[in-house]
């Protein structure tokens, strides 16, 4: 064995696997690994209709609220004016009262005239009677026409308010089918502003699925959106690893940036699941496959390297 090495060292391959070994324990180590991903938001149609505009492109960045396209609503803009135009019809059917309590109103103001000329005369009879110069039955004649009077003016005054009630009872009960017309308006309302396409969350589009002209329905998918500035990697600890980690813990991420080389980042520990699994087989060998592991989440910021998919490393 001695001479072989000898025959080797003579060859020059001692030296070359010497150089290997070395190279092998300065490999980097890593105490996690895992793929990068985001949260992805799914942006559906709310609506039937054509597309009539759609500005939306894969890579396109999109802020928050923004207004990216519009869907053909025209039937439903018709149906309100339907309902808009049965309102107001119901208007016309109701009645005005001020015309027929005006004409009661003046009745009852020659009917007070009338009263107070009685009133008058029943003061110069008593006069007079006094005097001896007219007689009881002149009193008792005035008397009954003032009392007479007095009750006329008692029925127009009742007959003023048994209008306006009987008026106002018959405005209300046609009025009162505007009720539920009024919630149509406002249940189309909401349906038309759902004719604009407004993007839920700020993030890049990563995939379209639809384009302007399509006819489209409720709950079809219109494109997928997803928040880059801060990209969350997904990845696995032991369970003798668990104790070492802590929410809010901020971690070295590298992701390869080259060859043999790689890119750090800083990270922070934002999850930490409560139950074990097989580790993935996509990043681990087959034996330490039969190891459970816990799965973490590193909210990593996104300066543009960063892809999701991509594979990155844990130093806890």
């Amino acid at each position: 064995m001695g001479t072989y090495l000898k025959q080797l060292q003579s060859a020059g391959i001692w030296i070359i696997a010497v150089s290997l070994a070395a190279c092998n324990s300065n490999k980097e180590k890593f105490d996690a690994s895992g793929t990068f991903e985001a949260d992805e938001v799914i942006v559906s149609s709310e609506l039937n209709g054509k597309i009539l505009s759609f500005d939306v492109d894969e890579g396109s960045v999109l802020k928050k609220d923004s207004t990216v396209g519009t869907i053909d609503a025209v039937n439903i803009a018709l149906q309100k004016e339907q309902v808009e135009a049965n309102i107001a019809s119901l208007r016309e059917k109701t009645s005005d009262v001020n015309p027929q309590v005006k004409l009661l109103q003046e009745q009852l103001t020659v009917q007070q005239a009338q009263l107070s000329n009685l009133e008058h005369e029943k003061k110069r009879i008593e006069n007079l009677l006094k005097e001896d110069a007219a007689t009881g039955k002149q009193l008792d004649d005035i008397n009954y026409q003032v009392d007479a009077l007095q009750k006329q003016m008692n029925v127009t005054q009742q007959q003023i308010n048994v209008q306006k009630s009987n008026v106002s009872t018959q405005n209300r009960s046609i009025l009162s089918e505007g009720k539920p017309l009024a919630k149509n308006i406002a249940m189309l309302e909401e349906q038309l502003s759902k004719s604009r396409i407004i993007n839920p969350v700020a993030g890049t589009v990563l995939t379209k699925y639809a384009e302007a002209g399509e006819i489209t329905a409720a709950g079809k998918a219109l494109y997928k959106i997803a928040d880059l500035s801060v990209i969350t990697l997904r990845a696995y600890i032991t369970g003798t690893q668990l104790s070492q980690v802590k929410l809010g813990q901020q971690v070295k991420v590298l992701v390869d940036d080259g060859k043999n080389k790689y890119k750090e980042l800083t990270g922070t520990i934002t999850w930490i699941s409560d139950k074990a699994e097989f580790t993935p087989k996509t990043i681990q060998t087959k034996d330490e496959r039969a190891n459970l592991v816990y799965a973490v989440k590193i909210k990593v910021k996104n300066d543009g390297f960063l892809k999701i998919g991509m594979y990155g490393e844990v130093k806890l």
